[in-house]
């Protein structure tokens, strides 16, 4: 699949999918990287070295320092595809040096499919399908 580059660089890990947007600031704990957000899809989930695919960001710019924060803390997604990334998760990627593709169609991707991101390209590839 190809998108837009939004934060150059590569990675691959499992997909952790959140069918609803993500609020990073008071959604996910920067200390841990558990979703905390009360009745999110994801609640009670880590983050940490998943490739994390939701539709869009939402909430507050200080998000963007709580995807950093994770990052400094070793919790952070090791990359980040969306359906259309806003201001606060491109500039929290850009500063966490996290990869990040948006203009994904991620209807078709699934919790646990094994992801490779391609950043700087701006693709993203399935390569063990457990949808």
């Amino acid at each position: 699949m190809t998108g837009r580059s939004v934060s150059p660089g590569r990675a691959s890990g499992l997909a952790l999918v959140s069918p609803a947007p993500i609020g990073f600031y008071g959604g996910v704990d920067a200390r841990t990287g558990v979703v905390i957000e009360v009745g999110h899809p994801l609640e009670g989930r880590s983050v940490a070295g998943t490739v994390l695919v939701f539709p869009c960001g939402k909430g507050s710019t200080v998000g963007s320092y709580v995807i950093y924060g994770l990052k400094k803390n070793g919790v952070a997604p090791c990359a980040i595809v969306t359906a259309e990334v806003e201001t606060i998760v491109a500039t929290g990627a850009i500063l966490a040096d996290i990869p990040c593709v948006d203009g994904i169609d991620i209807g078709g991707l699934r919790t646990g499919d094994r992801v490779e991101v391609d950043a700087t390209a701006g693709t993203i590839s399935v390569t063990d399908d457990h949808g």
